[in-house]
C-alpha cells in the first residue's frame, strides 16, 4: 500500500537521488543538496505553522513505497505563488484589429508578460519514479496535496494553478524558448532554467523579458506548434489534474510555452466531493458489497498521511470501513475521523 506523507528531514538523501534522475527542464524539483535541504526545512516549518491565511508557506509531500523504506515520488504545493515576489507568466490574449477604410477585421494572438497568478496557490514538483507503470499511486500523489488543502482551507487561496512542462527535445532544446526567450537571455533553455532554478518570480525575468506584447504569428512555426502543448513526461500529471477539475486557459509558461492549468477550489473534486467520516475496521466480511477506490486522510494538520483504499461507499453512511493495513499506515483507530474522496 503506497502512502503519501509530509516530507521529513530524513528524506533528504532519497530526494537528492530522485532529483538526479529526473529530466532537467521538465520536472521542477530542487536540484542541489542545499536547495533540497532548504525546501524540506521550509516544508517542515510550514506544516508546523498555524497560519490564518495563506502567505509564504510551502508544503512538500513524498510518496512512500509499500515497503515503507523507499520513496517513489514527490509533489509540492505553495500557499501563494511568488510569495517572495510576483509570479510571472504569459497571458495569451486575443487582440481584435479593425480597419474600416479597408473593410478588414481579424483577431490575432499576443503574449503579454503578467503577474496575474501571484495570489493563487501553486501545485508543483510532481515527480513519479515509475511514471510509465504507475497506477492509482499517481492520483494519490497528485491529489493528496489537495486533500490536505481541503483539510486546512485557511492555508490556501481559493484559486489553484499548475504549470505543465512544455515541449522540449531529447537534448533539452525548447522551440518556444529558441524563438523568444533565447533572444533576450542570450543562453540555452537549460542554462536559463539552471540560472533561476525553475522559479518564475525572479526580477531578472522582468529585466530581460520583453515588456510589450509579442504577436504569436511572428514566432517561428515550430514555436507556434508547441505553444500550450504538454511534454510527454507531463502527460500523466496533466490527466490526473484534468480529472480533478483543472482546465487550461489563457496562460502559458514564459520559458517553454507549456500550458497553465487553473481551477477555483469549488470546482475541485477534493474540495467539493470530499466527505468526513468516522473510521470502523473493515474485517472483509462484507461479502459481495461493491467496493470503490477512495483517497483517505486523517483529519489532522500535523503528521499528514493519505492512502488509497478499496472499500464500500461511505456516501450514505457516517462511517468508512478501513482494513487494518490502511489504519496502520494512516495511524488511526476506530472512532477517529478521516476525510475521504472517491479516486
Amino acid at each position: 500500500m503506497f502512502m503519501v506523507r509530509s516530507a521529513a528531514i530524513s528524506d533528504i538523501p532519497a530526494l537528492e537521488a530522485m532529483a538526479s534522475g529526473s529530466t532537467p527542464g521538465v520536472h521542477t524539483l530542487p536540484r542541489t543538496r542545499a536547495t533540497i535541504e532548504a525546501a524540506v526545512e521550509r516544508s517542515v516549518a510550514s506544516f508546523a505553522a498555524h497560519p490564518e491565511r495563506p502567505h509564504a508557506e510551502s508544503y512538500l509531500f513524498v510518496l512512500e513505497s509499500p515497503d515503507g523504506e523507499s520513496l517513489a515520488g514527490t509533489a509540492a504545493v505553495a500557499a501563494t505563488a511568488g510569495s517572495s515576489g510576483a509570479f510571472f507568466a504569459f497571458r495569451n490574449d486575443i487582440l481584435s484589429q479593425v480597419s474600416r477604410d479597408l473593410g478588414i477585421s481579424h483577431n490575432v494572438r499576443a503574449l503579454s508578460l503578467c503577474s496575474d497568478l501571484t495570489s493563487h496557490s501553486q501545485l508543483s514538483g510532481f515527480y513519479l519514479r515509475n511514471r510509465r507503470t504507475a497506477g492509482a499511486e499517481a492520483a494519490l500523489l497528485s491529489r493528496a496535496r489537495l486533500l490536505f488543502a481541503a483539510l486546512s482551507p485557511q492555508r490556501f487561496s481559493d484559486r489553484f494553478f499548475a504549470s505543465m512542462p512544455g515541449v522540449t527535445d531529447e537534448e533539452g532544446r525548447s522551440p518556444f524558448w529558441d524563438a523568444l526567450g533565447r533572444k533576450f537571455f542570450q543562453m540555452d533553455f537549460l542554462q536559463a532554467e539552471r540560472m533561476i532554478e525553475g522559479a518564475r518570480n525572479r526580477t531578472v525575468i522582468v529585466e530581460l523579458m520583453p515588456p510589450y506584447p509579442v504577436y504569436v504569428p511572428l514566432l517561428s512555426p515550430d514555436a507556434q506548434a508547441v505553444l500550450g502543448q504538454v511534454h510527454a513526461e507531463g502527460d500523466l500529471a496533466f490527466r490526473v489534474l484534468a480529472r480533478e477539475g483543472f482546465e487550461p486557459d489563457e496562460y502559458v509558461d514564459i520559458f517553454d510555452g507549456g500550458p497553465v492549468l487553473r481551477a477555483r477550489r469549488t470546482a475541485l473534486r477534493s474540495f467539493s466531493r470530499s466527505m468526513s467520516r468516522t473510521v470502523v475496521e473493515d474485517t472483509g466480511r462484507a461479502g459481495r458489497t461493491r467496493r470503490d477506490a477512495y483517497l483517505v486522510a486523517p483529519v489532522r494538520e500535523h503528521d499528514f498521511r493519505a492512502v488509497v483504499v478499496e472499500c464500500a461507499s461511505p456516501r450514505l453512511s457516517e462511517h468508512i470501513g478501513l482494513p487494518p493495513e490502511a489504519m496502520r499506515r494512516l495511524d488511526v483507530l476506530r472512532g477517529d475521523t478521516v476525510l475521504c474522496v472517491k479516486l
